[in-house]
């Protein structure tokens, strides 16, 4: 696997979990991992962070060589 294609893969990986998280506070989804209600600022966070790393993935991914 080339570096572009593994850079896209990582992309949409970030991409797909950042979507999930975007959805989850559209909807007000509650999540609970072990017994722990994990709190909405969370996806917050996690939205901006998968985000900004899909896109940073997406940008490294068009780069010729």
């Amino acid at each position: 696997m080339g570096r572009s294609t593994f850079t896209l893969v990582a992309a949409v990986i970030f991409a797909a979990i950042a979507v999930l998280h975007a959805i989850r506070i559209f909807y007000g989804w509650e999540a609970v991992i072990g017994g722990w209600a994990v709190p909405m600022w969370f996806s917050w966070v996690a939205l901006v962070v998968s985000g900004y790393l899909a896109w940073n993935g997406w940008q490294l991914a068009q780069k010729p060589r």
